[in-house]
């Protein structure tokens, strides 16, 4: 028997009474865990696994499958479900999860990351858009896309005042360098939304939020932190679609 931390992303009915979990763990990426007679379950073990609930799990591996033993709730977030629009995007973040980790990937800060930010939301403590581009821009750099946005690929300027950002390939010119006819993979940004990525991306895990912007900015850092995303995951999310609907 495995004692493991972890969130979960997803849960699919088996049956009449079984279901599957999909639980985000610090250890070994995305597992999958059959509870047999979930419907059955009550009280606190019953609200261990459902979705979005972080506990601690007791499973069994027979051959190549996972059953949970025992379950016991660390924090079920149960805020998030007093606001449609909280819970939606965080049902956003548990699909584009589902989508990046695999199993058997040790990554403890994207567990980390997705506590953090589930925190703050169920809380009201930062904007949804902020969290969201939080999460977005953390998680490509956590799992291989971060940008490189160190300075400017033309004549390594730092700070520009006006720069074209690369969405394809994370990388950025200042104004000065950009030749205008690649214009369909850049987007038009000024310094702070530049820093505002640099913090999000480079920052350790205990100051990840620790910034502030202003409206205008935060509106840019939004759109390019989604649209970079999504280009790199090659794919929509039909939680996202349902989350924008809702705005």
């Amino acid at each position: 028997m495995t004692t493991v931390e972890g969130i979960v992303l997803k849960e699919r009915s088996v049956g009449e009474q079984d279901k599957f979990i999909d639980i985000l763990t610090k250890e070994s990426g995305v597992i999958e865990v059959s509870v047999k007679g979930a419907r059955k379950i009550n009280g606190k073990s019953g609200s261990s696994t459902q979705l979005l609930a972080y506990s601690r799990f007791c499973i069994d591996k027979r051959g190549s499958y996972l059953y949970l033993n025992s379950a016991e709730p660390i924090h079920i977030f149960y805020g998030l479900r007093e606001s449609l629009t909280k819970i939606s995007l965080a049902s956003y973040f548990a699909e584009v999860l589902r989508f990046c980790i695999r199993p058997e990937t040790q990554n403890g800060d994207i567990l980390r990351l997705m506590l953090n930010c589930l925190h703050y939301l169920e809380n009201g403590e930062r904007d949804e858009a902020f969290l969201k581009a939080v999460f977005e821009l953390r998680l490509m750099s956590e799992t291989g896309y971060m940008p490189d946005i160190v300075a400017c690929r033309g004549c390594g300027v730092f700070e520009p005042g006006e720069l074209f950002f690369c969405i394809r390939d994370g990388g950025f010119f200042c104004a000065d360098c950009f030749e205008s006819e690649n214009a369909d993979d850049f987007m038009k940004i000024k310094l702070p939304v530049l820093s505002a990525v640099r913090h999000i991306v480079l920052a350790d895990m205990g100051r990840l939020f620790n910034f502030r912007v202003s409206e205008g900015t935060q509106q840019r850092l939004s759109a390019l932190a989604e649209s970079y995303a999504l280009t790199h995951l090659e794919r929509s999310f039909g939680t996202l679609d349902f989350y924008r609907s809702l705005l």
